[in-house]
């Protein structure tokens, strides 16, 4: 089982650098979808918006995104270090994914190199902040005081 480091007395500061990337990704979301007002929902077109290419899919899609890491955020506890760590590496596999569909008619997204730079930094931003993020709970604990115990005998 992999080690997180627990209690990490940064996990405040990285809670906060998690919500700012989610709020870049609500803001780019939000911006998209007033760009793209009226475009079909998968359209490949000159779209631009903070500086990536879009369509209203990928504009709906990052504000989903990005609420959902916000919010875990937010709650902070493990919620935070579980739902960060998915969204982390789903960014991650999304932006590889639709690297390798760019420049064919599966680019459902209009995603250009750009955006694929982009998420791959937010999404390993998002992932190594959930790596600091994680709590010990009580069920930890008396996982940790039973081991501790029954070692003792």
């Amino acid at each position: 089982m992999a080690h997180y480091p627990v209690n990490h007395r940064l996990r405040g500061f990285y809670r906060t650098l998690a919500a700012l990337a989610g709020l870049y990704l609500i803001v780019t979301g939000i911006v998209g979808i007033v760009t793209t007002s009226g475009a079909d929902f998968f359209a490949r077109g000159p779209y631009w918006d903070l500086g990536l290419r879009t369509n209203p899919a990928q504009s709906w899609l990052l504000l989903l995104i990005g609420i959902v890491v916000t919010g875990a955020a937010v709650r902070g506890d493990n919620v935070h270090h579980r739902y960060n760590m998915l969204a982390g590496w789903a960014l991650i596999v999304l932006a590889i994914v639709l690297m390798c569909t760019m420049r064919t008619d599966a680019n459902v997204l209009n995603f250009s190199m750009v955006n694929v730079i982009v998420l791959i930094g937010l999404g390993l931003t998002i992932l190594c902040t959930a790596l600091y993020g994680k709590v010990e709970d009580d069920a930890d604990r008396a996982d940790a005081e039973q081991h501790a115990s029954s070692a003792s005998r």
